[in-house]
C-alpha cells in the first residue's frame, strides 16, 4: 500500500475486496473502479473541482425527500437512467422509459372505462388500448398504473391545491387484454431547476423542458415489469427531453373529435366530455419472465 500510485490505485482498491464479494458486486465495482479513476487521470481532476462535485451531491441528498428524489433527477438528466432502460429493454417488447421523481405508492383502483379527470381544467383525453405478449396474444388481468402532471404541469405531490393522489390509478386489464379511462389531456412541464440539478443545466445552456407524457408501470404473472411514458406526437419537446425519456415507439396520437357517440356509454366521464375530447389508442407488450 505505501508504494500505490496513480497508475496502480485501481487494482489497490479491487484488491482489498474480501472473499465474501459476490462475482456480480466486483464485476460492477471494478468498472466503476476503472472509469471513475480514468476519468480523474484523464481529465486532471483539480481539488476545487472534486470539491464542486462533492457539494453538489451533499445538496442532491440535503433536498431529496419523500416526494422529490434528487439523485433520480441527476440520473434522468445525465442520461443515465435512459441508459439503464435501453440496454434492459427488450427488442420484441414495448421500450421502457424513465420512472421519474414523482412516482408514489398506493393509487387507488380505477374500474374499466373510469374517469380520472374528475374536475381537472383541461381537454379530455379517452384512453384505450390492450396489453399483449409479443406474438399478439392478449394478457388477461395485467395490472396498469397510471400518473400524470395535471394541466398545470405539476403531479399532486408537487401541488399542494390538488388533492391527494390526483390523476393517479390502478386498472386492471379485462380478459381481452383492454384497457380504457378518460384523463386530462397533460401540458409539457420543466424537470425542478432550484436544486442542484438545476445547477448542471444552467452551467451547460440547457433547458429544463420535458414533453407531456403520460407514466404507466404494467405488470402480469410470468412477464416482465414494463415502465415507460408514452408521448404525443404533437409536442413541440419531442425531440429536446431535458431526461432523453422519448423513444419511436413510445409516440401516440391525439386525435380530435367532437362526436360524443364514439365513446362508449358505460365511459363514467361521457356525459361530461369536453369539446372537442381527444382519443388514442396505445398497445402495450410486455416480454416474458425469463430472471429464473
Amino acid at each position: 500500500m505505501r508504494h500505490v500510485t496513480a497508475d496502480t490505485l485501481t487494482q489497490t482498491f479491487l484488491d482489498y475486496c474480501g472473499p465474501e464479494t459476490s462475482p456480480r458486486l466486483r464485476f460492477l465495482l471494478e468498472h466503476l473502479a476503472k472509469h471513475l479513476h480514468t476519468f480523474v487521470r484523464e481529465t486532471g481532476l483539480t481539488h476545487a473541482e472534486w470539491r464542486k462535485a462533492i457539494e453538489l451531491l451533499t445538496k442532491t441528498g440535503e433536498i431529496t425527500d419523500d416526494e422529490r428524489n434528487e439523485f433520480v433527477l441527476f440520473s434522468d438528466v445525465l442520461g443515465v437512467s435512459s441508459l439503464v432502460d435501453m440496454v434492459n429493454s427488450k427488442p420484441d417488447a414495448t421500450s421502457s422509459s424513465v420512472l421519474g421523481p414523482f412516482h408514489i405508492l398506493g393509487a387507488p383502483p380505477l374500474a374499466y372505462g373510469g374517469d380520472l379527470k374528475n374536475d381537472n381544467d383541461g381537454a379530455t383525453v379517452v384512453v384505450k388500448g390492450a396489453v399483449r405478449d409479443p406474438a399478439g396474444n392478449p394478457i388477461s388481468g395485467a395490472e396498469i398504473e397510471i400518473w400524470q402532471t395535471a394541466d398545470n404541469g405539476l403531479y399532486s405531490n408537487q401541488d399542494p391545491q390538488q388533492p391527494e393522489y390526483n390523476l393517479r390509478a390502478r386498472l386492471t386489464a379485462r380478459d381481452n387484454g383492454d384497457y380504457a379511462f378518460t384523463t386530462v389531456r397533460p401540458a409539457p412541464y420543466t424537470v425542478p431547476d432550484d436544486g442542484p440539478v438545476g445547477e448542471l443545466l444552467h452551467a451547460t445552456g440547457r433547458h429544463p423542458w420535458r414533453p407531456s407524457h403520460l407514466h404507466f408501470i404494467v405488470m402480469a404473472p410470468g412477464y416482465r415489469t414494463l415502465v415507460t411514458e408514452v408521448f404525443p406526437s404533437d409536442d413541440p419537446y419531442l425531440d429536446e427531453d431535458a431526461v432523453f425519456g422519448v423513444r419511436s415507439d413510445l409516440i401516440m396520437n391525439y386525435v380530435e373529435q367532437t362526436d360524443r357517440n364514439l365513446v362508449p356509454e358505460d365511459f363514467e366521464a361521457k356525459p361530461r366530455l369536453t369539446s372537442p375530447y381527444y382519443t388514442v389508442d396505445f398497445d402495450f407488450v410486455l416480454a416474458a419472465d425469463t430472471s429464473e
